[in-house]
């Protein structure tokens, strides 16, 4: 299990998140990729905790060479009953299940973009992350950012399930 990007603001219990599509310290496949098919992976996760009303998935690279790093993703309002997210969820909200709200990533568009590092920044790490959260609905305006989402996640958030895979530019590998 990946470290817990988040447990310098405070640790909280981990559970489990599997991918079909990507694993833990390996790299992403090319249809996970902008240039490559831009398709969001696939998900599953178990082992949170009883009370979760809700849940949301982010992933954030935070190697990119912008000072704050790079949103790719951001899921929330997932139902608790929910505990998968399928291939090429991230392309539309028909895609989603019912409830479920996307935001705007860093290129500004609603849904998932894959990765792709610059050239000469070397290997990228892709926080993958599901939130277990204490209430069904986050109050967010749908403009919101991700780092919005993940301030309103550090109140809201009763545990974590992480995976990191990587990508890097091909000429950095």
């Amino acid at each position: 299990m990946a470290e817990d990007p988040y447990e310098r603001f405070g640790a909280v219990p981990q559970f489990t998140v599997t991918s079909e599509d990507v694993a833990d310290g390996h790299p992403m496949g090319e249809r996970f990729r902008a240039a490559g098919g831009n398709l969001s992976p696939q998900l599953s996760w178990s082992g949170f905790p009883p009370e979760t009303k809700s849940f949301a998935v982010t992933i954030h690279d935070p190697d990119a060479p912008t000072g704050s790093g790079f949103w790719h993703w951001a899921v929330y309002d997932i139902p608790a009953s929910v505990t998968a997210l399928e291939r090429g969820a991230g392309s539309g909200q028909a895609s989603l299940p019912a409830g479920a709200k996307q935001l705007k990533h860093e290129l500004r568009d609603v849904g998932y973009t894959g990765a792709e590092p610059p050239e000469g920044t070397g290997m990228h790490h892709y926080n993958v992350v599901v939130h277990a959260v204490d209430v069904d609905h986050l109050e967010l305006d749908p403009e919101s950012t991700p780092a919005v989402l993940g301030f309103n996640l550090h109140f809201h958030t009763l545990a974590r399930a992480v995976i990191v895979p990587t990508a890097a530019f091909d000429d950095d590998l």
